[in-house]
Order: C-alpha cells, then structure tokens, then sequence
C-alpha cells in the first residue's frame, strides 16, 4: 500500500503546485486503500516510474495494510486537513458521482450570481453522456469559477473532483 506523506498533503492543497497532473494524479489515488500495483499500471504502465519517484522525493511511504489503516482513518478529519473544500467523502469513485458534485458547484457558485450561466451548466452536464464531454464541461465550470472566485477556490475545486472520479478517467484527463 502507499500513503501521502505530509509533504504530499502540502503539495495537494489549493494553490501548492510544484508537480506535474499525473504525479498529482497518483498523489490524489495513493490513498493508502489502492494497492500498489493497480496504480503502478496507470499511464500506460508509466505508473511504476511515476511511483517512485514519488517515494524517492519523499510524497509517498510503502506500507503495510494494517499500519495504512490506522494513518488512513484519523477519529477527525478537519477541512484543512482534508483539502479545505466540502467534507470528506468516502463513497465509491464514478462518473455519476462526479457529475452530481459538478451540478452541486454550479448551483452554489453560479445560481443567484448569473442564472443564465448556471442554466447553461445544468444544460450541459444533462446532455454530457460521454466521458470526454463531461470533462470539458468540468473544465469550463473550474475555469468559470477561477474567473469569479479565484484561482486557490478552482484549484480546491479541481482537487475535489479528481477525487470523485474514475481512476481510469483520471487517468485520460491527465
């Protein structure tokens, strides 16, 4: 198993990015839950390399499962421990998922400030069927909400979504 480090958690906070989208990628997946080997298989096989690298510069440990579970699960989680942004969530990782939080983000940021674009949003995550299509529009929300709420707001945003995705489809994205 592998678990986040502390210099991890620095570098997985809003506004904190010195690593490249798939070294931040695994960071967000190394969640001391997945094993080793499924994330070593990620980027076509890339994953190894990207793993330890990771270890070599100190944003992941190898551990045993029990030891992972005892760091994994601390009794409470504050937002700032957890990434500042809305409450930990420990459900399964889908595109369902994920579409719902896109729906939620555009209904507190953009409803009362600009109806239209929040319609506009709605519209478009109902008609995103695809993968692809649900990201682009993703993309535009995170990059609508940096222009209104700034960039350390997107970037928690961003995060959060990551976390709520499909490795697989993180994976495409990066």
């Amino acid at each position: 198993m592998l678990t986040r480090t502390e210099k991890a958690k620095e570098e997985l906070k809003p506004g904190s990015r010195t690593l490249g989208q798939r070294e931040r990628s695994l960071l967000l997946l190394a969640d001391g839950k997945q094993d080793e080997e499924g994330l070593a298989g990620l980027f076509g096989g890339a994953g190894a390399t990207l793993i330890e690298h990771l270890i070599e510069q100190g944003y992941l440990v190898r551990t045993s499962p029990r030891t992972t579970v005892a760091k994994a699960v601390p009794a409470r989680q504050t937002p700032s421990e957890e990434g500042g942004h809305g409450d930990q969530f420990a459900g399964t990782r889908s595109l369902a998922t994920a579409r719902m939080f896109l729906f939620d983000i555009s209904e507190r940021m953009f409803a009362r400030r600009d109806p239209v674009l929040a319609q506009r949003y709605r519209d478009a995550l109902r008609q995103a069927r695809e993968p692809a299509a649900m990201l682009a529009v993703g993309r535009a929300l995170i990059s609508d909400i940096e222009a209104l709420a700034g960039p350390s707001r997107a970037d928690g945003i961003s995060e959060r979504l990551a976390r709520l995705l499909p490795a697989t489809l993180l994976e495409q994205a990066a």
